[in-house]
């Protein structure tokens, strides 16, 4: 897991405001299909945002905190029902400060 100081995390925060969540859980457990998909669009775009539907019962802190343990990420922001994480790539887009 990615340990980030506040400045990096304010950075990804601003990067991701304009995202739309390509991730959506739902009500079921953390699956290791979810994880999978975590894990996917991690590696396409290093930074994204989850979304937590209406239907999930699950504390959104713990969702964070195991989708980032299980796909070696950092979790940038939780806000609400939405989860940012960020993963830096092989070749890194993002240049953290």
């Amino acid at each position: 897991m990615i340990e980030l100081t506040g400045k990096q995390k304010r950075y990804l925060r601003g990067l991701g405001h304009h995202l739309q969540a390509v991730v959506m859980v739902g009500r079921g457990e953390v699956s290791p299909a979810l994880i999978r998909a975590v894990d996917e669009a991690l590696a396409a775009h290093e930074l994204i945002k989850v979304k937590l539907q209406e239907g999930c019962d699950l504390d959104r802190h713990e969702v964070a905190d195991t989708l980032s343990r299980n796909c070696g990420a950092a979790v940038a922001q939780v806000l609400g029902k939405t989860l940012l994480l960020y993963r830096p790539a092989e070749d890194p887009v993002i240049q953290l400060p």
